[in-house]
């Protein structure tokens, strides 16, 4: 068979473009090298739906932020993958006025209608934790957070479910084309498609060479982070930015989703596109930078550390468009503001499609919801949560997790969806399951057992992160370091 698009990468550019595409009767595919959607910079970002005033209006950023985040309510609604318009502030400790009024009229220029330049008694009404030190800022009404991987996933699954096709650790090794038809050959069997969307992410450079459509070069910059336990994040109620530099938006300070606090990302040009391994010595720069701006920050409440790999691209821009090699188009160079963009770069890469000779027909039987997932009372009283554990195993109410209050009910909706999940982190970023304070020490093994029972196989552990080989600064370690150089 020959597919009509086939989709290199199933991060929440190549997902949003699936989705988009089966709205019209096509033939699409996706692959990903990983056994799962969202496994590269997706899952490993800030998770901000940002206002859309950092990046010029003569730049593709600048222009597809604000369309992708006018959206993204509109999405939630259809898909529940997790999103909240809590607004942002981007703030300054200076007098000077000139950087935040830069930035209001940038935003202006892209279209923004909800910023303003606010003053130290408005910054804390909004904000009463905040550093004394904070005088003025940028605020934005309508900036959010979402949960990144939740919404790739949801892409992807509504994709597969109106019928898109999805092959998961399917690596794409080379791409010919012969009388207007792409060969893809992978790993597993070779694919033919009429057309070829590059949404690679850090590896984007090296699949356009695989076709011929080099012109560019990804340079990986790595972000670290620190995650806090859950319900840190009432701590503050907005995304909170310092100004910007010429290494990106500077470390936030910002409540998730699910009520974490997290700080960070820093910037390091290491060169290495597959190195998710973070450093007590940049982790504390980042939380410095985050305790200047809120010094009620407790290192005590610290979970996790994780690190995400940015595809920064050669032009300073995103790229997307067609490339010398006809049918063959590029969606590379997708770093910040790509997650609040991609419901307009998908859309973008649609209308290419089009102009490209792709004859587009709606789709009528298309289906934009998708079913929110199961979900169980999250504020049990210890000794219920006792009772649930104690289940026996193959009781849906049974819990799993009992840091997240996770049951076998909502594990196994969640493999239930049209998309295989084969490890332990694919349930973990489904559910919550492991999320909490003892990190899987508890409810790993039983995690495994329940997957092992619903699908007659042991999950894949190699891709989960505790058997990865990655080095990740924990807690006690992490602490120990910042004890150790307060002293010195």
């Amino acid at each position: 068979m020959v597919h009509d698009v086939a989709i290199i990468g199933a991060g929440i550019i190549g997902t949003s473009l699936a989705r988009e595409l089966t709205r019209y009767r096509l033939k699409v595919v996706i692959f990903e090298k990983h056994p799962d959607v969202s496994m590269g910079s997706t899952k490993a970002n800030s998770a901000i739906v940002h206002g859309g005033y950092a990046e010029g209006h003569e730049t593709l950023k600048g222009r597809l932020c604000i369309e992708g985040r006018r959206r993204f309510r509109e999405l939630e609604d259809e898909l529940h993958f997790g999103f909240s318009e809590t607004g942002s502030l981007l703030v300054s400790s200076d007098d000077d006025l000139e950087p935040l009024e830069r930035l209001l009229e940038s935003g202006i220029k892209n279209g923004l209608d909800d910023i303003s330049i606010i003053g130290m008694e408005e910054i804390r009404k909004l904000e009463p934790n905040i550093s004394e030190g904070v005088k003025n800022a940028l605020y934005c009404k309508g900036a959010g957070i979402c949960s990144p991987y939740g919404m790739a996933i949801a892409m992807a699954e509504n994709a597969v479910e109106n019928g898109a096709d999805l092959f998961l650790s399917t690596e794409v090794t080379g791409i010919e084309r012969e009388n207007g038809i792409f060969t893809l050959v992978t790993d597993k069997r070779d694919f033919q498609a009429s057309f070829v969307i590059n949404c690679a992410g850090v590896m984007a450079d090296r699949v356009a060479g695989m076709a011929g459509a080099d012109g560019f070069e990804i340079l990986p910059r790595s972000g670290e982070y620190l995650l806090f336990a859950k319900g840190t994040g009432k701590l503050l109620q907005h995304v909170v930015f310092q100004l910007p530099t010429a290494m990106g938006k500077g470390v936030l300070v910002t409540p998730t989703i699910h009520g974490n606090l997290l700080i960070g990302p820093d910037a390091s040009d290491s060169g290495d596109r597959e190195d998710t391994s973070t450093h007590a010595e940049r982790l504390q720069d980042v939380y410095n930078q985050a305790k200047k701006l809120y010094p009620d920050i407790d290192g005590e409440s610290f979970l996790r550390s994780f690190s995400g790999i940015r595809a920064r691209s050669s032009s300073g821009d995103f790229i997307i468009g067609p490339s010398n090699v006809k049918g063959f188009i590029n969606a590379a160079g997708i770093q910040s503001p790509g997650l609040t963009a991609s419901p307009a770069i998908a859309r973008m890469l649609v209308g290419i499609l089009e102009k490209e000779g792709l004859k587009l027909e709606p789709e009528n039987s298309f289906n934009p919801f998708r079913k929110a997932m199961e979900s169980s009372p999250k504020d049990l009283h210890y000794r219920e949560v006792d009772r649930l554990t104690k289940l026996p195993p193959g009781s849906r109410e049974r819990i799993v997790c009992r840091c997240e209050q996770v049951t076998e009910g909502e594990i196994a909706d969640s493999m239930e969806r049209g998309i295989a999940v084969t490890t332990v982190d694919g349930i973990k970023r489904r559910t919550r399951a492991a999320m909490g304070w003892c990190q899987g020490t508890y409810c790993r093994a039983r995690i495994v057992e329940t997957m092992e029972r619903l699908t007659g196989e042991l999950p894949d552990g190699s891709y989960d992160i505790e058997r990865s080989g990655v080095s990740r600064i924990e807690k006690h370690g992490f602490l120990d370091f910042l004890k150790a150089h307060k002293e010195e």
